[in-house]
């Protein structure tokens, strides 16, 4: 099976007429109906996506099937997926939140200091969520070129020099 990436999910229904409430995660938020058909995780639902306007927190969307507000009600908390090889290629030195998580992480010297959980983004700049080699507490590294200067894809690993007192 395709690996699946989830590019967005559903918050909810907008108005009676069956549009929902779209929450991208797309870096342009209006690009996710450019990867329609989305489809639940598992494949059983598909939906082709037209975006009807910007609102707060997202976008109003139509789903193809969806005609009623108790059926878009019914999707809340659906996320939506499409195949990996649907998203386009990228430069040199970006990389997809979802291609970075489970990577080891090691220091310059070569110590595993742990594995990539999550990636998050408060606004400020974006974070590698670590779990430290032999404990069960994550820290928080500086997705930036001087905490992070190597992403090795092809190995599937990261070279760190997370800032003094973090670890």
């Amino acid at each position: 099976m395709t690996e699946m990436v989830c590019v967005g999910a559903i918050a909810g229904s907008y108005g009676v007429r069956g549009e929902v409430r779209l929450k991208s995660f797309t870096a342009d938020a209006g690009a996710i109906a450019d990867y329609a058909p989305l489809c639940s995780e598992d494949g059983t639902q598909s939906f082709e996506v037209r975006i009807t306007r910007s609102i707060k927190n997202g976008m109003a969307a139509r789903l193809s099937g969806i005609d009623s507000k108790e059926e878009a009600d019914a999707l809340k908390g659906l996320k939506l997926f499409v195949p990996r090889d649907r998203l386009p290629a990228l430069p040199e030195d970006e990389f997809y939140y979802a291609d970075l998580i489970g990577m080891q992480v090691f220091d310059t010297g070569g110590t595993l200091l742990g594995e990539v959980r999550s990636v998050q983004n408060h606004g400020a700049a974006d974070l590698l969520e670590i779990r430290v080699a032999g404990l069960s507490n994550t820290v928080l590294l500086p997705f930036t070129r001087e905490a992070v200067p190597t992403v090795d894809m092809a190995a599937g690993r990261i070279v760190a020099d997370p800032p003094e007192g973090l670890l």
